[in-house]
């Protein structure tokens, strides 16, 4: 029997009050690669990622992870996130908090391990709300992976890193995809997900408007006029104002 794909989404729908966040969402990750989910603010990437590892149960429709429910024992256990923001570790050391994230495993990668391979060591002693956002992105990702997850959530796993951490960024996460383990990723950066994605799923209020590979969104336009084509402007629904105080 073959194994279940690591996230199957179908027809997901989450609402905030009277905003509507995810629309029918549904679109599956496959074994072993990198899934890049794309829309712009708004578009519900982060809102689905809260329902693939339960901080948010949705109105309706359903979300398998590796085969089970999201936020079941068994799926807890294989996946990893790495969140756009970790306002609960403020005042703790980085260092220190990866050696107590390696404690919360049976077999995790050695913290010291990731401190060096992620750049961490300079900053592994300060606390992580004195960090810069990109030294944070680094301890995030550290935390997402370090116990060996077999499918990883990345929100936005780059933004805030300079060009340097950026592109090992993207160097760690191809070698998480050769090393077998399934990842999620958004992103707004079109370069990111051109080169790292082996499947594109652009997300516009709160649903899928297209997908496929690099090769078949770009095949006659690049990624940025694929991604504009499909996806609308939130300001266009916005009132213009005609001073700075907002005012007409």
């Amino acid at each position: 029997m073959p194994e279940p794909e690591p996230l199957v989404i179908d027809d997901l729908h989450v609402t905030f009050g009277h905003v509507i966040a995810l629309d029918g969402l549904s679109l599956v990750a496959r074994q072993g690669q990198i899934t890049a989910i794309l829309g712009p603010n708004g578009a519900g990437k982060t809102t689905m990622m809260r329902c693939c590892t339960s901080l948010v149960c949705p109105d309706s429709g359903t979300v398998s992870v590796l085969g089970h429910p999201a936020g079941s024992p068994q799926a807890a256990e294989a996946t990893g996130l790495m969140p756009q923001s970790a306002g609960a570790w403020v005042n703790i050391r980085a260092g220190e908090l990866l050696h107590y994230m390696a404690g919360m495993y049976a077999d995790p990668i050695a913290p010291e391990l990731l401190i060096d391979v992620l750049g961490i060591r300079p900053f592994a002693r300060t606390t992580y709300r004195r960090l810069s956002g990109g030294q944070q992105q680094s301890v995030n990702l550290a935390a997402a992976i370090i116990g060996r997850p077999r499918l990883v959530f990345l929100d936005e796993p780059t933004a805030g890193m300079d060009p340097h951490a950026r592109h090992h960024t993207w160097d760690i996460i191809e070698q998480l995809r050769a090393d077998g383990v399934s990842v999620v990723l958004t992103s707004h950066a079109m370069d990111e997900a051109a080169r790292l994605a082996d499947h594109i799923w652009i997300v516009d209020q709160g649903r899928v408007a297209i997908d496929g590979s690099v090769a078949e969104l770009t095949a006659e336009a690049s990624l940025e006029d694929v991604f504009l084509a499909h996806t609308s402007d939130r300001a266009d629904s916005w009132d213009t104002p005609s001073s700075p105080s907002g005012r007409h």
